[in-house]
């Protein structure tokens, strides 16, 4: 007999899941039963009924509000949300970092997942047991010296999610757990010390499996 998928009967949000990443999550989670609000910049087609494709700017908070308001009032519930939106830019050193890539990674990294959490924050904690997980890499507590920036805007994500999970952990009965999930980079094929993006789908979908109490505050390395 196949087991039933912890994802079955769950209505979730993943956002940036027109990227490779998110496509694979959101295949992975409609696959074992979820109802999937996939959120992207654009509509792309699916081929799954369980697979409910959504436009919406991250990084307007009103558009944000209104996007998590009528997910919630059209499904009655949300059970998890997923944040796969991101970006990375280097420099060829400390001294040679340009700071318009600070600009550009602090919008896409940190301010479209504080416009996220802070819309979808209750529902969450008010769901028998909500989940919410982000992509984080080494680079948040060892960056090198040409990765300042990235470093510093996933090190703010970290520290965001936290106050997050400190906040679900502040409630007695709040079922909500926040999450991070840390990989050194993502890849379609297996790459020694490299993460799948279909590990990193299995991983999100085994996520209801674990106990809340386990996941808050958590990161879980996939490498």
């Amino acid at each position: 007999m196949t087991e039933t998928s912890s994802a079955d009967g769950r209505v979730v949000v993943v956002t940036g899941a027109n990227g490779a990443s998110g496509r694979a999550v959101t295949e992975r989670l409609a696959g074992d039963g979820a109802l999937v609000v996939a959120a992207g910049r654009g509509v792309r087609q699916w081929d799954s009924p369980r697979i409910v494709p959504t436009a919406v700017d991250l990084l307007d908070p009103d558009a944000t509000r209104r996007f998590a308001d009528e997910v919630i009032s059209g499904h009655g519930r949300v059970d998890g949300v997923i944040h796969l939106v991101g970006g990375w830019r280097g420099a060829p050193s400390f001294a040679g970092t340009d700071l318009a890539d600070w600009t550009f990674l602090h919008d896409q990294v940190v301010r479209t997942l504080q416009h996220t959490t802070l819309a979808f924050h209750d529902v969450l904690r008010d769901a028998p047991a909500g989940r919410f997980a982000m992509v984080s890499q080494p680079a948040a507590r060892h960056p090198d010296a040409g990765s300042a920036a990235y470093g510093a805007a996933k090190a703010a994500a970290e520290t965001w999610t936290l106050a997050m999970a400190a906040s679900f952990a502040s409630e007695a009965d709040a079922g909500g757990a926040a999450t991070i999930l840390v990989v050194k980079a993502l890849v379609s094929e297996a790459k020694p010390g490299l993460t799948t993006v279909d590990d990193l789908a299995a991983t999100v979908a085994g996520l209801w499996n674990r106990p809340t109490s386990e996941l808050n505050g958590s990161l879980l390395e996939l490498f």
